[in-house]
């Protein structure tokens, strides 16, 4: 199952919760207020490894793509 986060849009708190893919619709209950209005937030995942820098305009390797 995988891990969504949620905003509640009453008292603005973040929250995490592991939900089926069947479940992804339903709106989920805030664990600060109880209140239904919550929000699935879109977020990006971190990879482990190297970083990506966006000032030196090559990869690692030293190539560049253009």
């Amino acid at each position: 199952m995988p891990i969504y986060e949620y905003q509640c849009m009453d008292c603005d708190s973040g929250f995490e919760l592991l939900v089926g893919f069947s479940e992804t619709k339903d709106h989920k209950t805030c664990p600060a207020c109880e209140s239904t209005n919550t929000t699935r937030l879109i977020s990006v995942f971190a990879s482990s490894g190297s970083s990506v820098s966006s000032s030196s305009g090559s990869c690692s390797s030293g190539s560049r793509y253009t």
